[in-house]
């Protein structure tokens, strides 16, 4: 079995945040969110990172996060391009936003062979979840059907005071496989709750901060590209002219047909940590107290990297 490689997907626009979260400092040496998510998943097991990105942001990367990765760390680039579209479609007039996370790990084609892990750049996840996953990708391989992997995360846990949140509401059994996900784009805190909407925030549904949401931590082993090849032509297809500037190839929908159809099964780890993320520029304030937080009770280092690997 081939070592499992860590895929960050960082070619996000920033709308929300208003700027290039990926790369905003969270601690006095400059370090980005996604360095404390490489040095988890560097001491979970990982010795391969690649990093999506958009092809104009490519240095930007390289001087940042990628320039503080041990040397004994192999990096890699790839490119999410707008372009990277199937043979007899076209980029709609006016489109600028990037296809979505299904797109972005399908950049990965011909880059990874083994399995792989998934992550966001501008989302924190704790050591624990990397220790998961690394650990279900060197143990699991497909057998009759896809065997894939999901690190989930209380809602209660994944939410800003700042606005709304996208996530994918996930149904699980009492065996720990993830039986359905829904995308939810618009949830909310609620005092001591949460709430979702439909409608652009006009009306809302309550929905329990107990539910087990997905981050887009995700580990799939090699079979999973070509599904994502296949069915992206399928997106253009029938739900792109819909939408034509905005609508998305969501990585959690795919699986969800894959699980539809009796073709994979995925177990859902639930973990224990808080999530923080930059959704928006306000976040950071909150993100930045709670690395310090981290650091000072010694999940990290004063200084990353500093005792090696």
């Amino acid at each position: 079995m081939n070592e499992p490689v860590l895929v960050i997907m960082a070619a996000g626009m920033g709308s929300r945040y208003g700027g290039l979260k990926q790369i905003d400092p969270v601690d006095p040496d400059g370090n980005v969110l996604m360095d404390f998510s490489i040095y988890d998943a560097v001491k979970a097991g990982f010795r391969e990172v690649i990093f999506v990105i958009r092809r104009e942001n490519e240095q930007i990367f390289r001087d940042t996060a990628g320039s503080r990765i041990p040397s004994c760390v192999r990096v890699r680039y790839v490119c999410q391009d707008i372009e990277n579209i199937p043979a007899g479609f076209q980029v709609p007039q006016g489109r600028v936003k990037p296809w979505g996370t299904g797109h972005a790990v399908l950049s990965c084609m011909g880059a990874s062979e083994g399995p792989f892990a998934v992550i966001n750049s501008d989302d924190y996840y704790g050591p624990s979840a990397f220790r998961m996953i690394y650990d279900y990708l060197t143990t699991h391989e497909d057998d009759d059907i896809y065997r894939y992997m999901m690190v989930g995360f209380r809602l209660g846990n994944t939410l800003t005071e700042n606005g709304h949140v996208s996530r994918g509401v996930c149904s699980v059994d009492a065996g720990g496989r993830l039986l359905s996900i829904r995308e939810r784009v618009y949830i909310v805190e609620k005092g001591d709750g949460a709430a979702y909407s439909e409608d652009d925030g006009k009306t809302f549904t309550d929905i329990s901060p107990e539910e087990t949401v997905s981050m887009n931590l995700w580990g799939f082993t090699p079979s999973f590209l070509p599904e994502l090849k296949k069915r992206f032509a399928d997106f253009m297809r029938d739900e792109l002219p819909s939408d034509p500037l905005r609508a998305e190839y969501f990585l959690p929908s795919v699986v969800g047909q894959l699980i539809e159809e009796g073709k994979a099964g995925v177990t859902v780890l639930r973990s224990p940590d808080r999530w923080y993320g930059m959704t928006y520029k306000e976040d950071r304030t909150a993100v930045a107290a709670a690395i310090a937080s981290l650091k000072s009770s010694g999940v990290y280092p004063e200084h990353l990297w500093e005792s090696g690997i």
